[in-house]
């Protein structure tokens, strides 16, 4: 019976070792942007040491990939500069005069979940939905709307501008979390985010293992 628990125990540690050897090339460290000075965030990035130039340009379009994504109106429609979350494929203010709220979920009576449910309702341009429809909060709003690919890149990574979050948990947000999610399952009447999310996660992954570099 010992034996058995010895050798369950060494199971389970080795299961540990290899989720987090899984998670490795996520633990790269980014460069902060509150760490450089004003005289080298106007100079291109040099590459990382050890790193080809080749490698670096590699790393710097994945962030395309990364960048088209949330700059797609089904991403930045809730990321707007305002405090009116938008709508469309043009990316206009959301009818009826919907404003954030000071937690990101509506004003009163015009709360998110009035009318957006955990799914998307059945028929042409009905109210989508998916768990947690929210904008982000009023102190952290979170804006990607009218930010440049450098300007949105280096926001991502500063969790002064990202909701305090650490780059693994911006991945795991991006891979995982079904609101995310909600961009490439729409509902009828809107388009998808045309980049596949497994193409996104695997632009992210790459970006991150090579340090994160920014336009």
């Amino acid at each position: 019976m010992r034996s058995r628990r010895n050798r369950r125990s060494r199971l389970e540690v080795g299961l540990a070792v290899t989720a987090l050897a899984a998670l490795a090339p996520l633990i790269a460290t980014c460069a902060r942007p509150e760490t450089r000075t004003d005289s080298s965030a106007d100079r291109p990035a040099e590459p990382s040491k050890g790193r080809s130039v080749e490698a670096e340009v590699e790393t710097t379009s994945d962030w395309d990939v990364i960048y088209r994504v949330l700059t797609h109106p089904r991403c930045l429609n809730c990321h707007p500069a305002g405090d009116a979350p938008l709508q469309g494929d043009d990316s206009h203010p959301h009818a009826q005069n919907v404003q954030r709220g000071t937690g990101g979920h509506g004003q009163f009576a015009m709360r998110c979940e009035t009318c957006h449910t955990t799914e998307n309702l059945p028929g042409p341009h009905l109210p989508p939905g998916a768990p947690k429809w929210h904008l982000p909060e009023a102190k952290m709003p979170l804006v990607f709307e009218g930010r440049s690919s450098r300007e949105l890149c280096r926001q991502i990574q500063d969790p002064a501008q990202n909701g305090g979050k650490t780059i693994e948990e911006i991945f795991h947000h991006m891979a995982e979390d079904p609101l995310v999610g909600w961009g490439w399952a729409p509902g009828e009447g809107r388009n998808p985010v045309p980049i596949a999310r497994a193409q996104l996660v695997e632009a992210l992954r790459s970006w991150i293992a090579g340090g994160c570099p920014c336009p």
